[in-house]
């Protein structure tokens, strides 16, 4: 039951073959058993628990509230959940409990989703790891696969073992991971600079950014409000199509929400892709992408082709300008967004009582990592006086020529841009601390953040496994509020490379059975 989509699910659940208290009760066991990976950092077992009930009742009633009525979801950690706690996994957050539901949480709740607990991020969201926020790294769950440790066949049997695990991506690697061990069935991420895609790719999910006012942000705690969207993680595009259904549309907390209603859609099955324009960005083809992704981003261009598609090459010319653009502008916003946490209304507060000022200074010094501290600093530099026009003022001046490109490539008659999501496929926890963070995002975000700037929707979609038994994504880019036709066509990809499901047996003994379906490639881009 764990291993089926969400519609699945529900019919179970409509037709009695299960009921939702049990199907908690299996998810909550999962996730004990898979404790180890970090996933979650509140499990909410008791709300979880009572909300099953109350969902069991509608059933027995025959009243249940549609499709995610007795589905157990998880919530990233930086979204604000009445009643449970929400740290942003930093010390400034420790403790704190919102008084109110984010909007997005609210909508999913009012559909009857069984609320699982809050999962693991990079703190405040700064990374694409997962591994600095302060209740520890998420480990992978494909670094615990059968078929990873096959092609491996673990090198490093003994005392290091469990230093060979990998990353899972970031900063949603929580929700990643959760939806990739089956603990709940679709989980919410956020993403700024690619912070849903990128873990969904090194995790083999479906990742979602909708576009850019299209799902309220009012509860998700900021970190660029001009980029912030909620992102959504499932197993397959289906499913996300049905969460994005229930969030999408105006919230009057949210003045940068659409204002027009969005009606709840269901994803056409496409037949036929030959009236299909797929675009090629040259630009996307960097010398530090893996030959593997760059080999798989190719046969999935030719798998359009020769389904009658047309695949051209295409331009987005300010491409080499977009992380140094997104940088400044990511940090300048959020120097203005952490400046709220000054230990006076909420979080933390440090002992130091010598004069206001220094209370501040401490509290923040003690709150905050020094990766959110060292982006503090870059973008209050960029907002000093002298430097404003030089920086900010001119990064907002390029952020307009590269959303410019996109409508250019879009104008052209292209419906959706294929691109790779992540340079390649998970590293280990080991090698990717080699690096710093900023380093490592300025890596990472490199094919997803021209997105977020420009405001459009995206997917990552997991295609095939690596050499090394490890899932690969790339990414379909639409044009901005076609989020429809950009999941429509993602579905029928998705449907062509029949990506195999994490087998997780060794993990989790007991329900193996659920991680044998693999599933069998009809046209598996690997050949």
């Amino acid at each position: 039951m764990l291993g089926r989509t969400l519609r699945e699910v529900s019919a179970a659940l409509k037709q009695g073959q299960i009921t939702p208290t049990e199907l908690c009760q299996k998810c909550l066991s999962l996730i004990k058993k898979t404790k180890f990976l970090n996933a979650y950092i509140t499990v909410s077992e008791e709300i979880a628990l009572k909300q099953a009930e109350e969902s069991e009742k509608r059933y027995k009633k025959g009243h249940s509230l549609g499709d995610l009525d007795g589905i157990p979801i998880a919530v990233k950690d930086n979204f604000s959940t009445s009643g449970i706690e929400t740290t942003c996994a930093s010390n400034m957050l420790k403790g704190y409990v919102p008084p109110y539901n984010a909007t997005v949480v609210q909508k999913l709740l009012d559909q009857g989703a069984v609320l699982m607990g809050k999962t693991n991020l990079d703190e405040f969201a700064m990374g694409s790891g997962s591994t600095d926020g302060v209740f520890g790294p998420v480990k992978n769950p494909w670094s615990y696969s059968k078929q990873y440790r096959e092609k491996t066949k673990h090198k490093a049997r003994g005392e290091n073992e469990d230093s060979n695990w990998l990353i899972t991506g970031g900063s949603s690697g929580g929700s990643a991971a959760a939806v990739a061990t089956f603990t709940c069935f679709a989980a919410l991420g956020s993403d700024t600079g690619g912070s849903t895609r990128n873990p969904a790719a090194h995790c083999g999910v479906v990742g979602f950014k909708p576009s850019y006012g299209l799902v309220s942000r009012h509860g998700l705690i900021p970190l660029v409000n001009s980029m912030d969207v909620p992102g959504i993680l499932t197993r397959c595009v289906d499913d996300a199509a049905i969460v994005l259904g229930m969030l999408a549309g105006h919230d009057p907390k949210d003045s940068t929400t659409v204002q027009d209603p969005v009606k709840p859609f269901t994803l056409p099955s496409l037949t036929d892709v030959s009236k299909l324009c797929i675009g090629i960005p040259k630009e996307y083809l960097t010398p530090e992408l893996s030959s593997e992704v760059q080999s798989l981003w190719s046969k999935a261009a030719n798998l359009f082709e020769s389904e009658g598609a047309k695949v051209i090459e295409v331009s987005l010319p300010h491409t080499s300008y977009s992380i140094v653009c997104y940088h400044v502008l990511c940090t300048s916003e959020v120097a203005s967004n952490m400046a709220r946490f000054d230990g006076l209304e909420y979080g933390h507060r440090c002992d130091i009582d010598v004069s206001t000022e220094a209370m501040y200074a401490a509290t923040r010094r003690e709150g905050f990592n020094d990766v959110v501290r060292g982006r503090i600093l870059s973008g209050n530099f960029f907002l000093l006086k002298e430097n404003y026009e030089n920086y900010f003022i001119k990064a907002q001046k390029v952020r307009r020529l590269i959303a410019n490109d996109f409508v250019n490539v879009f104008n052209s008659g292209v419906d959706v841009l294929l691109t790779p999501t992540t340079l390649s496929e998970a590293v280990p926890y080991q090698e990717f601390i080699k690096e710093d963070n900023r380093t490592r995002s300025a890596q990472d975000d490199i094919f997803t953040q021209a997105v977020n700037m420009a405001g459009l929707p995206a997917v990552s979609v997991p295609v095939a496994l690596s050499n090394q038994g490890l899932p690969v994504g790339l990414q379909f880019i639409g044009r901005a509020f076609h989020d429809q036709q950009l999941l429509t066509v993602a579905k029928w990809f998705e449907k062509q490379v029949q990506f195999p499901v994490t087998q997780l047996q060794e993990l989790m003994d007991d329900c193996s059975s659920v991680f044998e379906i693999e599933k069998l490639a009809s046209v598996s881009l690997k050949q």
